[in-house]
Order: C-alpha cells, then sequence, then structure tokens
C-alpha cells in the first residue's frame, strides 16, 4: 500500500517527512561518540580482539551482548561496595535549593518580565521539596548507620540534578554511600556533584536503567515531578499489582500535588483496579512521616 506523507497530519519539530525505514531506537554508537568524539579508539580496527573493538560491540547484532554488560556492571560495583539494599529517591529535576530560589527571585524582582516573576516563585514554592528530599535521606543514612551491613538502606536516585541531587547531597553530607543511575540523553544529562564517585552509573538503555532501580529497592518515594518521575513511578505500580516484584513501600511525597494530579479512585468506580490497589501507595508530607512509614513496613529498629 502506498504511502502518501504528503496527507500526514505535521508533528510540532518533527522532519518535514519522516522516513519509515529509519531506526526507532537511538544509537548505542552515537552515544558513545558524544562521549569520546576524539578518541583513536574509536576507529574501526579489523584486527582488534573482538571484546576490545568498539565499533563491533556497537552494532545492532550484539545489542544483546550490551544488555548483558549494562545489567552486570552496575551489579557488581554495587554488590562489591556492599550496596544490598536501597530506597529510591524520584522527582523533578527543575527544582533548586531554597538559597538558590531565593536568589532568582531576587533577581527576577529586580529587572524580570511578570513571566520570568512568576516561575522564579513557584520554583522557590517547590524549593520546600528540594529541601524535604535533601532532610529525608539525611534521615535514612544516619538511622541506617547502626544497622548491620545486611539490613542498612542506601539513598538511590537518577543521578542528575533536583529532587535526584537533594537526595544524593543529604546522604553525602553525613558521610554515606549513595547510588546514582544516570541515563545517556541528546540534551547530556551530567551526574550531580554529590554521588559516590564509585557508584555513578550510566545507562543507555531505560529499560536496564529500570531494571536496576528495582533489583535492590526496598522502598520508592516519588517526589513531585513530570514524565519522568510519573513514568518510572507507574513502573513501580505495575510490577507491583501485577506481582513481578514484591510489595515495596511506595511513597507519594507531598499530598497536595499527587492528590491534585491523579484520581487513581477514578480508576476504581470504572472498574479498572480493584479498590485493594490503592493500598498500594501512600501520601507522606515530612521526611519524618515517609522514613516511619518505611521503617514500620520492615520493622526496623533505628535509633
Amino acid at each position: 500500500m502506498a504511502m502518501h506523507n504528503e496527507r500526514m497530519p505535521k508533528i510540532p519539530n518533527a522532519p518535514d517527512t519522516p522516513n519509515i525505514q529509519d531506526a526507532t531506537l537511538a544509537h548505542a554508537w552515537a552515544d558513545l561518540q558524544n562521549e569520546s568524539p576524539t578518541s583513536d579508539w574509536l576507529l574501526p580496527e579489523a584486527h582488534r580482539l573482538a571484546f576490545a573493538d568498539p565499533e563491533f560491540l556497537l552494532r545492532r547484532e550484539t545489542r544483546g551482548i550490551r544488555f548483558q554488560l549494562e545489567m552486570l556492571k552496575p551489579d557488581l560495583a554495587q554488590a562489591e561496595a556492599g550496596i544490598e539494599h536501597t530506597v529510591v529517591v524520584f522527582g523533578s529535576a527543575r527544582f533548586v535549593d531554597r538559597s538558590t530560589a531565593e536568589a532568582r527571585l531576587k533577581s527576577a524582582l529586580q529587572s524580570g518580565p511578570s513571566q520570568a516573576i512568576h516561575q522564579a516563585q513557584a520554583l522557590l514554592r517547590n524549593a520546600e521539596h528540594y529541601e524535604n528530599a535533601r532532610i529525608f535521606a539525611q534521615m535514612v543514612a544516619r538511622s541506617c548507620d547502626c544497622l548491620p551491613q545486611h539490613e542498612k538502606l542506601f539513598i538511590c536516585t537518577g543521578g542528575g540534578p533536583g529532587i535526584m541531587e537533594a537526595a544524593n547531597r543529604g546522604a553525602s553530607e553525613v558521610g554515606a554511600l549513595s547510588v546514582a543511575l544516570n541515563i545517556a540523553l541528546p540534551h547530556e544529562q551530567q551526574p550531580n556533584a554529590y554521588v559516590t564517585p564509585g557508584l555513578s552509573f550510566k545507562f543507555h538503555y531505560f529499560a536496564l536503567r529500570k531494571m536496576h532501580f528495582m533489583m535492590r529497592a526496598k522502598a520508592l518515594v516519588a517526589f513531585p515531578g513530570g514524565f519522568g518521575t510519573l513514568d518510572e513511578l507507574f513502573e513501580v505500580m505495575t510490577l507491583v499489582q501485577t506481582r513481578k516484584s514484591k510489595q515495596v513501600p511506595i511513597l507519594l511525597f507531598g499530598s497536595d500535588y499527587w492528590q491534585r494530579l491523579l484520581n487513581l479512585e477514578l480508576l476504581v468506580e470504572e472498574g479498572m483496579i480493584s479498590a485493594d490497589d490503592l493500598n498500594l501507595i501512600h501520601y507522606v508530607d515530612t521526611p519524618e512521616a515517609a522514613w516511619q512509614a518505611i521503617c514500620a513496613f520492615y520493622q526496623l529498629k533505628v535509633s
């Protein structure tokens, strides 16, 4: 059947004539070139050993091998560091700490247009979530310091800015290890400065990254966020609901935000989920309440 591209609706920011033969998945080779654009070892060489040849390893046919490598590298490193249990913290990458937000509002009030002032006011309002994530991570790290190694919980984030930075920062400020599972994106996302360097991992595949979040997760704390936060939240909820993952505390931090955003009761009313499924999540509004919910779930005895 012939395809008439001129009759297709326009997609914002899309090429004029999309090519149906274009690959859907991003190329791992492009990611590697972005990482090391001037490295001689990126040049093809037939005589190289297969496992030392990046051009060969990044072919479409060797994608399965790359899956295995992304699975294995973070797993081995965390095991060697003694990290078996994590508290995963999600949330917006756009939030900043209170002092930064106050400075931006001051600048906007002096010379900015009304839209800039409105944005700066929202940034200051949401800085409360940054500070709460920071305090929560401090609380987890301090409390777990007294636990046996096999019971300790470590903070794990996506490694970027915003809420992720706040949680890694809180753990760092009390001398605790923390993990980052970063992702290679077109707009390069560097790991924040507070992640334990030897535990900062970068992924090409979202699927492998998500799997690593769940492999060690003993709790999920979702702060207000956008599409990425919602994606990660519903991934975990679905895994637990379908029994593909054991039940863990799923805490939505900031009940006003989440209850305005999600009307989950509608799903019950329309028969899309059972009423019991609502028990998979709990709303919390303070770092203390979040940590207490996790401790109660696992009956942890911490000081």
